[in-house]
């Protein structure tokens, strides 16, 4: 059977064929309506089918995006996927998406493997990202957008929530409730000092604890971000023998973990114990007691994200502020925290 060419195409619109890739593109030039039917029409009678192969290597990008993040089998990290998915189709563009389990070199073997698959932009969740990863971003000619905020010396655009501000206020709705102190499960060792969303959010928990006038000492807990693990570092934190009397966790994952070890352990919530989490998953509603939680936009996120990987112009050309975009954090008052 005979391959289907552009030229067939605009034989029968009769049309030139740069019109006809106008159309197939979306752009960059407008076409009439009344041609822009006749050649949706020639596409369909003759069964065209663009090679997108050919179109890449003559534009050098497809119409891919690329997305690395630490673990989608992670509900954050699932939600702002398929975020990102929605915003890019609506643009034309596909997502590919990379996990790096948290280990640098599989970050790095993302880069590297996007880089030549010629994606139009990347956008990456990262713990960093790691000097190796810093350096091949370095060598990119595409786009590229962290989801969290980059140190000063990373020149990339940001898109951010504020997540120093969301756990200052988590922090200081416990404290109202007259608990004498919140204690934090944190990160992993090691987390980032700089640009790690969960070391934001043990931050913004110090500072609601100094601004308390409370101490901070030894009610810092580390702990892996899923669920199942939070669960087992609950169990040992809640039969201790200093049992805290309020828990501020930097994700929902753990305080959903949180909250199963102390049903386990028969501790009422928030009788006995106060919870708050960091994300507003969908799950969260559904736990037992529901869970309060702080919330950002993650449509508009990924939006603005896909928005600078397509029209942003170079971030060289801004200072630190042109370059990051951050979106306000909410509260999402339920009844773990002890509202009625």
């Amino acid at each position: 059977m005979t391959k289907v060419t552009r030229d067939d195409v605009a034989r029968m619109a009769g049309t030139s064929t740069a019109v006809v890739s106008y159309v197939v593109n979306n752009g960059p030039r407008p076409v009439a309506p009344a041609t822009r039917e006749r050649v949706v029409a020639a596409i369909a009678a003759l069964g065209y089918r663009p090679d997108r192969v050919a179109q890449a290597m003559a534009s050098r990008r497809t119409d891919l995006l690329g997305l690395i993040v630490p673990d989608a089998r992670q509900p954050f990290f699932g939600e702002v996927a398929h975020a990102l998915e929605q915003a890019a189709a609506a643009r034309g563009k596909m997502v590919l998406v990379g996990n790096s389990d948290y280990r640098d070199e599989r970050e790095v073997h993302y880069l590297r493997a996007f880089l030549g698959m010629r994606v139009s932009g990347l956008v990456l969740v990262s713990q960093g990202p790691s000097e190796q990863a810093a350096a091949e971003l370095a060598a990119w000619d595409a786009p590229v957008v962290l989801l969290h905020e980059s140190p000063e010396s990373f020149r990339e655009f940001a898109v951010v929530t504020d997540d120093v501000g969301g756990a200052r206020l988590a922090t200081r709705h416990l404290l109202e409730h007259g608990h004498a102190y919140v204690a934090c499960l944190g990160g992993i060792e090691p987390t980032p000092t700089i640009g790690d969303p969960v070391t934001d959010h043990v931050e913004g928990w110090r500072q609601a604890m100094r601004e308390a006038g409370r101490s901070t000492e030894g009610r810092l807990f580390a702990c892996p971000y899923n669920r199942y693990d939070a669960y087992r570092v609950g169990l040992q934190l809640l039969s201790g023998p200093a049992r805290p009397p309020a828990v501020f966790c930097s994700t929902d994952d753990q305080a959903i973990g949180l909250l199963r070890a102390a049903r386990e352990l028969r501790i009422d919530v928030p009788g006995e114990l106060a919870v708050v989490g960091f994300d507003d998953l969908k799950e969260a509603s559904l736990t037992d007691p529901p869970l309060t939680t702080v919330a950002s936009d993650r449509t508009a996120m990924a939006e603005a994200a896909v928005d600078l990987l397509l029209n942003g112009s170079s971030p060289l050309d801004g200072s630190r502020r042109d370059r990051l975009r951050q979106f306000p954090s909410r509260l999402v008052v339920r009844r773990s925290c002890g509202c009625v």
